[in-house]
């Protein structure tokens, strides 16, 4: 009696259909996935858009990772919430516009370091610290949550 010889399973695990990143590729995708799940923790106690953050660091895990699929469902489901509440109304929109406008306007006196005006009472070193990090981080907040609001608006905003 002869045997039918077993196929082999192919190398790399199998994801929803396509074959998981390897090497290089892998390496990046974690490094991405878990800085913006970083970032995304931070910015819900710092400005930023912190739940959107945390929703694009799981997607980018999620392709490696069981877990990461799991919390991402309810994530999303909040920050999709929560977009969508933030547009509801006109008041919400200028709020949410003024706080974006004020996070890039805020960063600007960090890049440019003007001179410790003379009513500072702390030492010329303590005025605006991390320089140029500080307020790129800043502007580059305020210009993501600009963008997440024109996304929410055109996704969640009602029609007239």
């Amino acid at each position: 009696m002869s045997r039918v010889p077993r196929q082999r399973r192919r190398t790399g695990s199998v994801l929803a259909g396509r074959t998981m990143p390897r090497g290089a590729a892998r390496v990046l995708g974690l490094v991405v996935g878990w800085l913006l799940v970083l970032a995304g923790l931070a910015a819900l106690v710092l400005p930023g858009p912190g739940l959107l953050a945390l929703v694009a660091g799981l997607t980018v895990l999620a392709q490696q990772y069981a877990w990461a699929r799991r919390w991402l469902r309810p994530v999303k489901r909040k920050a999709f919430a929560a977009a969508a509440q933030g547009v509801q109304s006109t008041r919400n929109i200028t709020f949410s516009v003024s706080g974006a406008l004020g996070l890039v306007l805020l960063g600007v006196p960090w890049i440019v370091q003007p001179p410790a005006p003379g009513w500072w009472p702390l030492a010329e070193r303590w005025w605006l610290p991390g320089g140029w990090s500080a307020g790129s981080s800043l502007i580059l907040s305020g210009v993501l949550a600009g963008a997440f609001i024109g996304y929410s608006i055109r996704r969640f905003r009602p029609g007239p």
